[in-house]
């Protein structure tokens, strides 16, 4: 079932307003155009007014639009990177319905960390939903996930259990995941800046350093949004 409380628009529009905030900074860890800040204002206000305009469409029709109407309107280069990640993200989210899982299935689409080979399982939105849970410390999963914690999901990962393939992260994905989560776990970093860094360090997003300090502000805003939408 939908979670209510779960929107869209509330999660882009958080988001738009976290890249304006920083856009000073993002504009200066550009060393090349100096622009990656404007860019990534535009991208979002982009996003939020094609999310606005299909407010009553479901996520995957949000989603594609926005992708859209992003290739229309942006022509930077990260501009067509989110457009392609919106694009997969769509085709993520089709026939599912706006809960953990899912959303983080669709941030990883988003940042281009792309599907699970067809050879490789991959891990499914409920397992996704438990995994933000456990290592946001904050909301609560979907009534499917909500009895898996941390332990269960490591289990499976180890041979205890097999995941449904489904589009998503695959296990070697979440497993190099879990290994960057670990060493930014011991370097001192919160659940959620480590769960935001090992998200981020595997996409197609982590090629600059703008561009990752940009898409860990996406992903960590997403994420801490969605927890707390979760924990109402």
């Amino acid at each position: 079932m939908a979670n209510n409380q779960i929107d869209l628009l509330s999660l882009f529009n958080q988001v738009t307003k976290t890249v304006k905030d920083n856009k000073t900074s993002l504009n200066e860890a550009d060393s090349y155009n100096h622009d990656h800040g404007d860019h990534m204002v535009e991208i979002f206000e982009v996003i939020t007014k094609a999310v606005k305009e299909k407010k009553n469409a479901d996520p995957a029709d949000q989603l594609e639009y926005a992708a859209s109407l992003l290739r229309q309107q942006a022509k930077s280069g990260s501009g067509k990177l989110y457009a392609q990640g919106l694009n997969e993200a769509a085709k993520t989210m089709v026939g599912k319905d706006l809960n953990a899982g899912s959303i983080m299935s669709m941030v990883q689409s988003i940042l281009g960390a792309g599907e699970a080979p067809a050879d490789k399982p991959a891990v499914s939105d409920d397992m996704l939903g438990s995994l933000l849970g456990s290592l946001t410390g904050g909301g609560k999963a979907d009534a499917q996930s909500s009895g898996m914690d941390l332990g269960d999901l490591l289990g499976s990962l180890t041979g205890s259990g097999t995941p449904d393939a489904q589009d998503g992260l695959d296990i070697g994905d979440l497993l190099g995941a879990g290994m960057s989560f670990m060493s930014a776990k011991q370097g001192g970093k919160s659940n959620l800046e480590a769960l935001t860094g090992a998200l981020v360090s595997g996409s197609q997003m982590a090629t600059s350093p703008d561009r990752v300090q940009s898409s860990q502000l996406v992903t960590s805003t997403l994420l801490k949004s969605l927890a707390k939408m979760l924990s109402q």
